[in-house]
């Protein structure tokens, strides 16, 4: 690697029991050795409340960037590899999304799993588009799950990221304050409206789910990300940690583990970060370790925590 390397793995951990439970037999033999020769680097603590995420927390750190919990600009980023001129307007990421209505509380499902085609999200973001131009406001489609929305009321609004909301009760996630109160009448307006939908009656005659409201996240103007280091994030952990599914979260794991993790080899000036749902811990390649690599971990003067101990406190 002839430059600065940042590798990031979200969802390294996360806080349930089923993933405390696998952890216990997770075996992951390059990703010990790697913290068991590097250098602990910055750890950022945090909770299972915060509005970002710790990986938006890392992310933002390496770039540079301001903001505030739930209000760091990846709404603009991700228009503007869109192919969207974001100019100086405030965005944020508008993801369609449903809604389900339990019997104690409402809870935003995986918007994955709506298998939402393009013309059908064109569709339902055009079907929408006089609530929020009515309001000053100016939207654009990026994908069939990213649609996006600028206005000035979105400059510094703090807003809970999506992998927050997923699977979880919406309500303890809505965004609070009077700029806010714009935001949550247009989902409340938008839910009104996507129900009488053609295009939801088309969804649900083929068995899919209607899309009824959307999340936004992400807010604010956009700020560059610097080109060094180059940062690359390793998100195949995302997926089955949402889900809950930790056999697949197991085997994503290990698939890291003998793929990415085992090509380091040697590498030099690269920091690896691992992200839980409320830390995240960076390890930095030695300039010089004393200990070669031939030498195993235990016949060294100190050694690294057990695996289960270090991916537990993320």
């Amino acid at each position: 690697m002839t430059c600065a390397q940042h590798l990031v793995i979200p969802f390294a951990h996360a806080t349930s029991d089923g993933c405390t439970q696998t952890l216990r037999d997770l075996r992951l033999p390059h990703l010990s050795a790697c913290m068991a020769r590097w250098k602990a680097g910055p750890r950022v603590e945090g909770d299972d409340f915060g509005l970002s995420t710790p990986q938006e927390r890392v992310l933002a750190s390496i770039w540079g960037w301001a903001g505030v919990a739930g209000a760091l600009p990846f709404a603009a980023q991700a228009a503007q590899a869109d192919g969207i001129d974001t100019g100086d307007l405030a965005w944020g990421l508008m993801t369609p999304s449903h809604w389900h209505v339990g019997r104690d509380q409402i809870t935003l499902l995986d918007p994955a799993s709506l298998t939402l085609d393009a013309d059908t999200s064109r569709g339902l973001l055009e079907a929408v588009r006089d609530l929020f131009e009515s309001e000053g406001m100016v939207l654009a489609y990026g994908a069939p799950l990213r649609w996006y929305v600028a206005h000035e009321t979105l400059a510094e609004l703090p807003c809970a990221s999506l992998d927050r909301v997923i699977g979880r009760n919406v309500d303890a996630w809505l965004p609070a304050g009077p700029r806010a109160r714009l935001i949550r009448r247009l989902q409340n307006e938008v839910q009104m409206l996507l129900y009488q939908s053609p295009l939801n009656d088309a969804r649900e005659a083929q068995g899919l789910l209607p899309v009824n409201s959307f999340w936004l996240s992400g807010c604010g103007s956009f700020q560059p990300a610097p080109t060094q280091p180059l940062v690359r994030v390793l998100d195949t952990l995302r997926a089955p940690a949402l889900g809950q599914d930790w056999a697949a979260w197991t085997q994503a794991w290990q698939a890291l583990d003998q793929g990415p993790l085992a090509e380091l080899g040697d590498a030099a000036d690269l920091t690896l970060t691992l992200c839980g749902e409320r830390s995240s811990q960076s390890w930095l390649t030695p300039a010089a370790s004393p200990w070669p690599r031939w030498v195993p971990a235990w016949r060294r003067p100190w050694r690294s925590p057990p695996l289960s101990l270090l991916l537990g406190t993320l």
